[in-house]
C-alpha cells in the first residue's frame, strides 16, 4: 500500500518549502527568500509518532493571474491536492490574513480533503497565539502557529495530522535503479520524464531554467524499480548568479552523484557543444553509469545515414566517455522512450557487477602476451604480478606491479581496452589502480605491527 500523501499549499513566500524541510527533517527543498522559487511538486518522506507518509512542496498559488509559470503551477498544486489524504494550508503570522490567503482557503474548503491551518514565522511562543489568532477568519479550523526555522510548534500540528492518516505498513523496497537525468537548459529532461511516467509529473516550458529542484518520481517496469531524477538545467558557472538557480544546480551535481545511471541529454538540434562536454566529464569523474540521450531527434531533416553520421560525431566529441551507449529519441513523439531503460538495466547491472580474480589475470596475462609493458633506457621493464577487483559502483580493479613509473599512459590505455574488450562494462566507467611493490610492502608492514598489538 503506498504511502499517504500530505500536500503542502499556500501563497508564495509564506515558508512552505521551509515547513516541509521541517517535517521531513531534511534540506532537499530549495529555500530563498524569493517568491516563485518552488515550482514543480516535490515529495520528500516524513514519519511522526507511528505513522509514515510523504509530504509535497507546491509551488505559490497566486489565482488572480496567469503570467508566466502561475497556470502551470496551479496544476501541479492541484495534483498534489488530488492524491492527498490531508493538506496544510501555510500562512504567513508576521504578515496576517491577505486576500490570497481567503482565496486559497475559498478554495481548499470545495475540496475533499481535510485541511489543517499552520501560521508559519510564529518564531515567538507568545507572539505566537496572537499572530495566529488573527486566521480564525479564514473558516479553516484552529489555527496552528508554527515556525518552520526553529520547529516550533510543529509537533501540534503533527499530532493533529496523523487523525487524517491511515496506518501502512511499511515493506521492505525491492532495490530500485537511481536514474539522474541531466543536461543542459532547455534539452528536454522535464519532458522526458513525462513521457516516462505517462503524466505532466514536471512543468515544461520552452523558458529556461523552468526546473528548480531536484524532482524525484519513483516507476516501475515489471519487477524492476526506478527513481528518475529530473534536474535543473546545468549553465555555465559564469553565467550563473547566486540564488534559486545556483541551488537548483547544486541538487542537480548531487542527483549524479546519488545516481546509479545518469542520462546525459543533449539537444539534437544545437548537437554536442562545450557545457555537454565538461557534463560528461564530470559524470565520468563522479564513477556513474552514463547514456547519452540524443532527444528532439525529430526536429531533424534525416536519411538513412544521418543516425551514423551523428554517431561519429558525438563519439569524437565526447570521446572519453566512448564507453556510454547512444540512443536517439524525442520525448515529444515518445519515439525510442522505453528503449532507454532497457539500455539503464544494462548499465546498472555493469555498475554493479563483479569479477572474479582468475578471470582478471586471464585477461591480464593475454593482455601482456600480445604487448609486453615497455623498457626504459636504463633497461627495466614493468612486470605485472596480478590483478583483482577492489570494489564495484564503478568497478575499479588493483594491479599490482613492480613500479607504476614504469607504465606509460599510453601502456595504461591499452590494458583498459583489453578490459573493456574481454569483460565489457558496457555503460560504466571502470578504473584502474596501479599499485607498486613500496605500496604493498608497506601494507605488509602495518598488518604486521596490527597482528602484533
Amino acid at each position: 500500500m503506498p504511502l499517504p500523501v500530505v500536500a503542502i499549499i499556500g501563497r508564495p513566500n509564506v515558508g512552505k518549502s521551509t515547513l516541509v524541510n521541517r517535517l521531513a527533517g531534511a534540506r532537499d527543498a530549495i529555500v530563498h527568500d524569493q517568491p516563485g522559487v518552488t515550482r514543480d511538486r516535490t515529495y520528500q518522506p516524513a514519519f511522526w509518532q507511528d505513522r509514515d507518509f510523504l509530504v509535497v512542496d507546491t509551488g505559490g498559488l497566486i489565482f488572480d493571474d496567469d503570467t508566466e509559470f502561475l497556470p502551470l503551477i496551479r496544476e501541479q498544486a492541484t495534483a498534489a491536492l488530488a492524491e492527498a489524504q490531508a493538506a496544510i494550508l501555510v500562512v504567513d503570522g508576521q504578515v496576517g490574513p491577505t486576500d490570497g490567503d481567503a482565496e486559497i482557503a475559498s478554495w481548499l474548503r470545495q475540496q475533499q480533503v481535510p485541511v489543517l491551518l499552520a501560521v508559519n514565522k510564529c518564531e515567538s511562543p507568545d507572539q505566537g497565539l496572537i499572530q495566529a489568532a488573527q486566521f480564525w477568519e479564514l473558516g479553516l479550523g484552529e489555527p496552528y502557529p508554527v515556525s518552520g526555522i526553529h520547529g516550533n510548534g510543529t509537533g501540534d500540528l503533527l499530532d493533529q495530522l496523523i487523525e487524517h492518516l491511515p496506518t501502512v505498513d511499511v515493506e521492505a523496497e525491492p532495490e530500485e535503479i537511481r536514474v539522474a537525468i541531466v543536461g543542459r537548459p532547455n534539452v528536454g529532461k522535464s519532458s522526458l520524464l513525462n513521457a516516462f511516467v505517462g503524466e505532466s509529473r514536471s512543468i515544461v516550458s520552452p523558458i529556461s531554467g523552468t526546473t528548480r529542484d531536484a524532482i524525484d518520481m519513483r516507476v516501475s517496469r515489471g519487477d524492476q524499480c526506478y527513481r528518475l531524477i529530473d534536474t535543473a538545467g546545468i549553465r555555465k558557472k559564469k553565467q550563473v548568479d547566486y540564488g534559486p538557480e545556483f541551488f537548483g544546480i547544486n541538487r542537480a551535481f548531487k542527483a549524479i552523484r546519488r545516481s546509479d545511471v545518469t542520462l546525459l541529454v543533449i539537444d539534437a538540434v544545437d548537437g554536442v557543444t562545450e557545457q555537454d562536454q565538461k557534463l560528461a566529464g564530470r559524470i565520468e569523474d563522479e564513477g556513474r553509469a552514463c547514456i547519452i540521450v540524443v532527444n528532439k531527434w525529430d526536429a531533424i531533416e534525416k536519411d538513412s545515414h544521418s543516425i551514423y553520421e551523428y554517431d561519429r560525431i558525438i563519439k569524437s566529441r565526447l570521446h572519453f566517455i566512448d564507453w556510454a551507449e547512444t540512443i536517439f529519441t524525442s520525448a515529444l513523439t515518445g519515439q525510442r522512450v522505453p528503449k532507454i531503460l532497457d539500455l539503464v538495466d544494462v548499465a546498472a547491472a555493469q555498475h554493479r557487477r563483479r569479477v572474479n580474480t582468475s578471470v582478471v589475470n586471464e585477461v591480464i596475462e593475454e593482455a601482456v602476451s600480445w604487448h609486453t609493458p615497455p623498457t626504459t633506457r636504463q633497461g627495466r621493464q614493468g612486470k605485472i604480478y596480478y590483478g583483482s577487483q577492489v570494489s564495484a559502483q564503478p568497478p575499479s580493479f588493483a594491479l599490482f606491479v613492480n613500479s607504476p613509473t614504469l607504465f606509460t599512459d599510453n601502456y595504461r590505455r591499452y590494458i583498459a581496452r583489453q578490459f573493456r574488450q574481454n569483460l565489457g562494462f558496457e555503460g560504466t566507467p571502470i578504473r584502474l589502480f596501479w599499485r607498486g611493490k613500496k605500496v604493498r610492502d608497506m601494507e605488509r608492514q602495518r598488518a604486521n605491527r596490527a597482528t602484533k598489538v
